[in-house]
Order: structure tokens, then sequence, then C-alpha cells
């Protein structure tokens, strides 16, 4: 039987494809590795972001030893201070007799921060490093009660000094999203991307390859067409990689939830659709260059070379997902595949306007029908290759 007859296969084989993608489906939830390194991943999204909670919640004492009068007015404005500014710091004061003293709690490390009185005010007292919490609020703290004292003695008040020089900050979209935020969120769109491609994609190649070693796929060629049985793959493949990253996708959106930022997550939501409606596009071209390289090869070992061409093309829409900027991005987000993580990312930041994921996703939906035919028929024309490795030149070159 030669190929064009094994891609046509018997008379009413046409969706037996279903019992194929069936199978994968099958054959991969009871994979105990499969299953067992879905759910590490799931607890490490909800523990990265339970850690991430409580750090953001958690409040810092600063312990600041002082000595002098009125050292600990200076701390308790600056923890007003702090607290006015939402800043999670608290300043504990513990005054000792005199500078010295001050200086060998800092030393010790007994205390954060020494706070002693010299000729021009105050003096900040750290060992080795500045704290940028004391920095900020205890200078300010101290500024602010010598203004006030000032004023005073020049019979005017603190707030008649600061007569017009009052700010407002008035913020023209409310609605955008957290630079930040944003950021994160797209290396995630990158990081899921490189991990189900790999994961999945070298899963796929391994299957074909094995099949062909091990002769089996000349058993199945002469019950089912070809064609079929790389549909089959994909598509068994495709569904088990929408799945695990909806999985990730949601534990990460629940997380941010539960963590008390649910704001965050109707931000980030939409673009995270997006991200799974093209990854599922993009993935079906992704699935069959996989099967491609798993047909190309001859053993398990012929792997790492029909494979290094997709292992680099996952690297580039990896990189370039987490460090292209301006317009280099906005062009990648229109190049199929690359988009799958550019156009998401530029949702997340709301730099791309509502129309342009549509018309990023046709095109993807265009490049991956073509490239679905194409590896279709180096598919078929290489499985049966037994002989050895092939390049794609040399599968395009063989005759159905």
């Amino acid at each position: 039987m030669d190929t064009a007859e094994r891609s046509k296969g018997p008379a009413g084989s046409h969706g037996v494809w279903r019992i194929v993608a069936a199978r994968e489906l099958s054959v991969k939830l009871r994979d105990r590795n499969f299953i067992v390194s879905t759910v590490i991943t799931i607890a490490v999204i909800a523990a990265a972001l339970g850690i991430s909670g409580f750090m953001s919640s958690r409040t810092d004492t600063v312990e600041v030893a002082i000595t002098g009068v009125g050292a600990d007015r200076v701390v308790a404005t600056a923890n007003g201070l702090a607290e006015n500014a939402d800043k999670k710091v608290v300043f504990a004061a513990h005054p000792v007799a005199d500078a010295a003293i001050v200086e060998q709690r800092v030393r010790d490390e007994s205390a954060d921060v020494g706070l002693v009185p010299d000729a021009q005010g105050w003096r900040l007292i750290g060992k080795s490093a500045e704290n940028d919490d004391a920095a900020t609020f205890v200078t300010a703290a101290a500024q602010q009660i010598a203004v006030a004292r000032n004023a005073e003695a020049a019979g005017t008040s603190i707030e008649q000094l600061g007569t017009g020089g009052a700010v407002t900050y008035d913020l023209l979209d409310r609605d955008a999203v957290d630079p930040g935020l944003a950021a994160a969120a797209a290396f995630v769109f990158a990081f899921l991307f490189y991990l189900a491609s790999i994961l999945f994609g070298m899963a796929i190649a391994q299957s074909v390859v094995e099949e062909k070693q091990n002769r089996i796929v000349e058993i199945l060629a002469s019950a089912i067409p070809l064609r079929q049985l790389l549909i089959g793959k994909v598509i068994g493949s495709t569904v088990l990689a929408f799945a695990q990253l909806a999985l990730f996708v949601g534990a990460g959106l629940i997380g941010l939830a539960a963590i008390g930022k649910g704001d965050q997550v109707f931000q980030i939501a939409g673009a995270a659709g997006w991200f799974i409606a093209f990854f599922i596009v993009g993935f079906l071209a992704l699935a069959s260059l996989w099967a491609v390289a798993g047909a190309l090869a001859t053993r398990s070992e012929d792997l790492q070379s029909t494979a290094t061409p997709m292992s680099m093309l996952i690297l580039i829409v990896l990189f370039a997902g987490i460090f292209l900027t301006g317009t280099a991005r906005v062009i990648a987000s229109y190049i199929p595949i690359v988009s799958i993580v550019s156009m998401p990312g530029r949702l997340a930041d709301g730099t791309a306007a509502w129309w342009e994921p549509l018309v990023a996703l046709a095109l993807m939906a265009v490049a991956t029908y073509g490239i679905v035919i194409v590896a279709e028929k180096i598919y078929r024309r290489s499985l049966m290759q037994t002989q050895s490795r092939l390049t794609m030149r040399q599968a395009l070159a063989v005759e159905d």
C-alpha cells in the first residue's frame, strides 16, 4: 500500500480521528507524571500568590534606638506619616541613655536604626546600609516638627506657611492596568506558552517516533488513514493543553481574588481569555509541526536534531513575549505564533485597541491552516520512511 492509499484509508474511516484523540486523552490522563506535574504546578501558583499576598499585607517593624529630648515625638510622627501613606511599616522606639548606647544597639543589630540629636537637628544611624523606610518617614517627621516649631516661633502656623502649596493628583484613566501587574501577566503568558508547548509538543513527537521505531505505525496505517491519525493526535494534545492551561490561568485568577486583589482579576481576565484563544489556534499549528519532527526521525535519538527548529521557534516566542517593547512588540503581536504571547501582553497593559486581537487571531487562523496542510503532507510522506532520518525537503520530495 503506497502513501496516497494509506492517507485515504478504508472507506468510512472519516472521523476515526476521534478514536485516536480519545486514546491520546486516555493515555495522558492515566499518566501519573502528567497528573502529578499538573497538581504541583497549580500548588506552586497558589503558593506564590499566597506568599505575595502575605508579603504585601505584612507590616514591617523597624526597631529604633533613640535618645535625646523629642526623639519619641519624631518616631510617633513618623508612624503617623507612614499610616497616612498606607505604608505597611511601624517604627518601634526604644529609649536609651546616650548616643554611645544607640550606636552599640545598631552595631549588635538589636536595633535597625538609631536616632540621636545633633547640632543641625537629628542624626539617623545605620549599620551598613540605609533603611529606606526610616530615611523617608523619620526624616519627613523631623522636618515637619521643625517647621511647626519655627512657624510657632514666627507667630504663624504650619497651615498658613503651606497656603498655596496643595497638590492634587488626578488620574486621566483610573481603569488602566497597573504597569507592574501588566508586566507580570506578560511574563506569565510567555512562560505558560513555553511550558505547554515544550511538554505537549515533545510528547507528540516522542509518541510519533516510538510508533515509527516499533513499527506500530505500519499496523495503524493498514486500518487508519495517516491523515486521520495526525488529526487525532493534534486534537487530543490540543484539548489536553487547553485544559491544563485553563486550570493554570483559573488558579491564578482565583488566587488573586483570594488575596484581596479582585480588582486586578478583572483587569487581567480579559487578556487571559484572549491568551487561551490565541494558544488554542496557534497550538494546532505547533502540534502539527511537533508531529512532523517525530515523523522525520527514525528513532528517539534523532529527535534532538529534528526537534531543534521547534525548540528554537518556541524560545524566540518566549523571549519576544518578555523582552520586546514599543514598535517591535506591536509588529510581533500580528505575527502568527509570536502573537500568542505578544498580543495578550499588549491587551494586559491596555496598549491594544479592541479590534487588534480580532485581526491578529484571524491572521493566526489563516497561518495555522496553511501550516497544518503542509505539515500533514510532510507527516504522511515521512512517517513510513524508516531507512534513515529525513529532512523536510527530503520528505516533500517523496512521491504520494
